[in-house]
């Protein structure tokens, strides 16, 4: 709950940037994988202590599982194999099947072009080609094909008028910059 709860408190911080976010799921994403994979005995030697600190009776893990009646229950499978695989494992997969869910590919890649529009910074992440790449791709059907010719070019003025235009140096949020661009005249 540790790695995700990081995720949770910075997904809600309003001054997060899209970059640092995207990387923040990536990294939540490899640390439960990581969990999952190699740090079982980790994990349970910490449950054990706990367990024994505060004197909470451990059963015996190396008995046969039963569920319910029993009766097709396959004899191989002990209390501590069910413990590890149907819920510690299981637990993990649902969180990253919930990641996955709601930042699949496609998202963490439409996420990580928007950033290029991100006036934060001084426009530290600004890229043409993002920019380009994300009207072509994601907003095609807005931009007819004169319009994505013209694109890559009123970007290179963007980028002088950006440098020159004290308006547009200081913003931090794309409405501000849209607001910038209308009382400099751009838009």
């Amino acid at each position: 709950m540790g790695i995700t709860d990081y995720l949770c408190q910075h997904l809600q911080q309003k001054s997060q940037d899209i970059l640092n976010a995207m990387q923040l799921v990536s990294n939540t994403k490899s640390l439960l994988q990581k969990l999952r994979n190699e740090e079982w005995d980790n994990f349970f030697e910490e449950l054990v202590s706990f367990c024994n600190q505060f004197e909470i009776d451990i059963p015996n893990l190396g008995t046969r599982y039963v569920q319910g009646r029993g009766r097709c229950q396959r004899d191989h499978i002990t209390v501590k194999h069910h413990y590890h695989f149907d819920i510690f494992n299981a637990a993990i997969d649902v969180q990253l099947q919930e990641l996955d869910s709601r930042f699949g590919e496609r998202i963490m890649e439409l996420l990580t072009l928007s950033s290029a529009l991100d006036p934060n910074y001084a426009y530290k992440s600004f890229n043409m080609n993002d920019i380009c790449t994300l009207a072509d791709k994601y907003c095609s059907l807005d931009f007819p094909d004169q319009e994505k010719i013209s694109l890559r070019f009123q970007l290179k003025h963007f980028e002088v008028d950006m440098l020159n235009h004290p308006k547009l140096q200081r913003l931090s949020f794309i409405a501000e910059l849209c607001q910038g661009l209308t009382e400099i005249g751009k838009i």
